[in-house]
């Protein structure tokens, strides 16, 4: 392809760096590693798949970038070990850690299985610590560096979705506690909290909860949703030396849909302009249909 990744970044922002990031196979992810990569980062993709992530690194390299890939299930505590210490073995220290991925599926909470509240939380939650608990031991503790974990719209609840919204916000917790803890050794850690982003992982839901995604739109005051590029340009801000005074926050994308309350109307518009800088970006099949 002749065509990159329209960040607004200086390009050597990250140049000999190396960055994980977890979930780096597919949606907000893939965004997150393309976008660190044309900046100059070396990127270890993270993720259960090992085709998804060889597809993604092969893109990287195409658009002139740098990235590795390893398979693994982040909530496997001695995969995660394992893992890391090679990537420190071959990168040496590693500068950032973006722990992207997860997963839920959309259930009332009387009709969640144990076994399936346990998996979301132990994806959502477990995994990330895992995930940041190497890496700070491996590489963070003695080097220094910073973390973005990965939230989602939970601050009212999150109806049909209780076993994800529990482990969000026990990350945004431990977020608070990392950065705390580890300020000590010059590690940062932050999170990005984003609303409905138009990404592929939309196309995963089906029945009731995918009907009602060409509607969101309609619940956000900036009337659309959000962007791949918008979130990522947000966690390359907070992994950035930019944001070096930056620590234990929550930084929300999500066009201020958890704003304002049910009796006060939200007009039409089109006032709103995403942000398109990732140049291989798609739209969900699902908003495809809609407009159709």
């Amino acid at each position: 392809m002749t065509s990159r990744y329209r960040s607004v970044f200086r390009p050597d922002l990250f140049a000999g760096r190396t960055v994980i990031v977890t979930g780096g196979g597919s949606g907000i992810g893939r965004c997150i590693a393309h976008e660190l990569a044309s900046l100059g980062a070396h990127v270890v993709l993270v993720g259960r798949t090992a085709a998804k992530l060889e597809a993604v690194a092969a893109e990287i390299e195409e658009d002139g970038g740098s990235a590795s890939t390893a398979a693994l299930d982040i909530r496997d505590e001695e995969a995660v070990r394992t893992a890391v210490a090679a990537v420190v073995a071959e990168r040496g220290p590693v500068y950032g850690l973006v722990n992207n991925a997860g997963g839920q599926f959309p259930a009332p909470a009387e009709a969640i299985s144990r076994k399936g509240f346990e998996a979301v939380v132990r994806t959502n939650l477990l995994g990330g610590f895992l995930m940041a608990r190497e890496v700070y031991l491996a590489a963070m503790r003695d080097h220094g560096g910073a973390i973005v974990n990965m939230l989602a719209d939970m601050w009212n609840g999150m109806p049909g979705m209780a076993h994800s919204g529990a482990a969000r916000a026990g990350m945004e917790n431990l977020t608070k506690t990392l950065a705390f803890e580890w300020a000590k050794s010059g590690v940062r850690v932050n999170a990005v909290a984003p609303g409905w982003i138009a990404s592929s992982g939309l196309d995963r839901y089906e029945g009731p909860a995918r009907a009602l995604i060409p509607k969101l739109a309609e619940a956000v005051p900036l009337r659309r949703l959000g962007t791949e590029a918008e979130v990522s340009a947000a966690v390359c801000f907070l992994l950035s030396e930019a944001a070096a005074f930056v620590t234990g926050a929550t930084l929300r994308i999500d066009g201020g849909a958890p704003l304002g309350n049910r009796i006060w109307p939200i007009p039409p518009h089109d006032r709103s302009r995403p942000f398109e800088g990732f140049h291989r970006a798609s739209v969900p099949k699902v908003l495809q249909e809609s407009e159709g």
